[in-house]
């Protein structure tokens, strides 16, 4: 079921993607080449994916034009990494097994790609195919998810803040939620409102969202001081030499393990209330973990 979820997730997105995203002929064709670039270069789409499965938890089916909403998600999550690997920030020569953006296109072009993922992926949400008021709440959700205040860019702030000293535990945490978590919160809550959530049900997703997401942030920790660039697809023990702010550096290997595997339960049990049509969120929450093994 995992794989299936997986693959038809990664199709629809896809397919969104190449359709709403200009072609590399379209004018100016070296922004489109860039942002093609870095879109296209093999991610998982486990945002999309999250989406989607909450969309079809909540409906019971796959609610029609989702796939759109998933693919607004991974330009915004795109544009954060292509902004991230940047000179200024992290630095980074690999994403996704293929070269950086600016690597290939320079830092100004790489930072426009940055810019215009974003604001396309405003425009793909405003013509979300359901009803008015539900495009408000997730585009309201999705804004709020990637700014400063418990968002994607206000982690960033307090990340590049930390580095070179010795974080405590809440910061650490605040910089995890803030930079990974809250945007996969924010995925499988748009997706549970696309598909008509009621308050409860968004509530759940939201604290299952928040666990998920600290622990998928915390393997991804591990996995940089315990594989290889070639498995990861990006440049390895990146976040050691940066002095980055992990949990490995501050609790080691063992019990950041255990703090993920303890924090997949608990989001295990906010999903207890929806029966069966919660099995596909808690395999691929469970994915998360098991990319360790």
């Amino acid at each position: 079921m995992l794989k299936e979820t997986l693959e038809q997730g990664q199709r629809l997105t896809d397919a969104a993607l190449d359709r709403l995203i200009p072609l590399e002929t379209q004018a100016p064709v070296s922004i489109h080449k860039a942002v093609r670039h870095s879109v296209f270069a093999g991610g998982k789409r486990l945002r999309p994916i999250l989406c989607i499965e909450a969309g079809r938890m909540i409906a019971g089916s796959l609610p029609q034009g989702i796939e759109e909403l998933g693919a607004a998600l991974e330009m915004l999550h795109t544009y954060s990494l292509i902004h991230d690997d940047l000179p200024a920030l992290d630095n980074d020569d690999l994403r996704r097994g293929r070269p950086t953006c600016h690597k290939v296109f320079g830092e100004a072009m790489a930072i426009l790609a940055g810019d215009a993922l974003q604001t396309q992926a405003y425009e793909v949400l405003s013509r979300l195919k359901c009803s008015a008021e539900e495009r408000v709440r997730i585009i309201e959700e999705i804004a709020r998810a990637t700014g400063t205040v418990e968002g994607m860019i206000g982690g960033q702030v307090v990340d590049l803040e930390a580095e070179h000293t010795r974080p405590t535990p809440e910061m650490l945490e605040y910089i995890h939620r803030s930079k990974t978590a809250a945007l996969i919160t924010a995925s499988l809550i748009s997706g549970g409102l696309y598909a008509g959530a009621k308050q409860t049900e968004a509530a759940a997703l939201r604290s299952f969202g928040m666990s998920i997401g600290l622990a998928f942030q915390i393997v991804d920790d591990i996995l940089d001081v315990t594989q290889t660039s070639e498995q990861l697809g990006k440049t390895a023990g990146k976040d050691t030499a940066s002095e980055k702010a992990t949990y490995p550096a501050l609790f080691g290997l063992e019990k950041s393990q255990q703090k993920a595997d303890a924090l997949v339960n608990k989001a295990f049990a906010e999903l207890e209330r929806f029966g069966p049509r919660a099995e596909a969120l808690k395999e691929l929450a469970q994915f998360l973990i098991e990319r360790m093994n």
